[in-house]
């Protein structure tokens, strides 16, 4: 089992003098090694202070970079100019060439006047006529000169069209009939499309009956109590006749009755442009009781 030792202060102190010169001779050795390093600032590596040569090394670098990337992308645009694709002739010739440009128009006829020989004449003075003095032995006759006769070459007026014949009429047609009237033809006169049906009010039509028939009224609803209107939709003919009841509204046990007696009006035909007309309406009637 260990024991603790004793030391006595003499011994401590004998101790710490022999430790003396090694310390001394580490702190001498440091010394030495730190003087020997170059001296710099302290925390130089971690401030972003550059020297000179870094500064203009980086500047080397970006211009470099900003070169490059400019003849990079000059060189993009530049290839696709140089390597272009043929154009489809064909495509070329229907699309890109020119239509041939219209004839020009033909010359107007020159008019031509006759030509008349005047003989100058005593009778005449201050623009009065006088009475000659003496019958002349000969009269003189005047003689005119004959127009040439026109040329088909010299027959177009301004506003023809290439391919007329003599003759023809502006606004004409290339291969119609000559006519001596300079009249153009008269334009046929298109007919009014009648509409087949159209839908008009009762106001309307309560205007147009002429035969009325009162519906009898139903003894099974007579004895219910039962009263009201009967709605009927219905289409009134070009002849007056009604046809097509439907039932809008109304009490079933009214409605037979109803149809019954409408069946039976009689109207004067609606006249559209002067022609009758079919329509399509709604007939109201009315049941009540006494």
């Amino acid at each position: 089992m260990p024991t603790v030792t004793e030391v006595g202060q003499p011994r401590v102190e004998s101790l710490l003098e022999i430790w003396k010169p090694v310390r001394v001779q580490q702190r001498q050795a440091t010394a030495h090694v730190l003087h020997l390093l170059p001296p710099r600032p302290l925390f130089a590596d971690s401030l972003l202070d550059l020297d000179k040569q870094e500064i203009n090394r980086r500047k080397c670098a970006a211009v470099l970079s900003f070169m490059f990337q400019c003849l990079l992308i000059g060189t993009l645009l530049i290839v696709p100019l140089m390597f272009t694709e043929e154009l489809p002739r064909q495509q070329l010739l229907t699309f890109l060439v020119a239509p041939p440009p219209p004839p020009p128009p033909l010359p107007a006829a020159e008019a031509m006047a006759k030509v008349v020989r005047q003989i100058q004449s005593d009778l005449m003075t201050s623009g009065q006529l006088r009475t000659p003095s003496r019958i002349p032995q000969t009269v003189q006759i005047i003689h005119e000169e004959e127009i040439p006769p026109a040329s088909p070459s010299m027959g177009g007026v301004v506003g023809g069209v290439v391919g007329g014949v003599p003759g023809g009429q502006l606004g004409g047609v290339i291969g119609g009939i000559v006519s001596q009237t300079s009249t153009l033809a008269a334009v046929p006169k298109l007919a009014v499309l009648q509409p087949k049906r159209i839908r008009i009010s009762q106001g309307v039509t309560k205007g147009l009956l002429i035969q009325k028939i009162e519906p009898k009224y139903p003894p099974l609803a007579l004895a219910a109590r039962i009263w009201g209107q009967v709605v009927l939709k219905a289409i009134i003919t070009k002849e007056g006749e009604t046809k097509e009841l439907q039932l809008v509204s109304g009490h079933p046990m009214l409605v037979p009755a109803a149809i019954e007696a409408v069946s039976q009006w009689h109207y004067r035909p609606y006249l559209l442009n002067g022609e009758p007309t079919e329509v399509e309406t709604t007939v109201t009637v009315t049941f009540q009781l006494t």
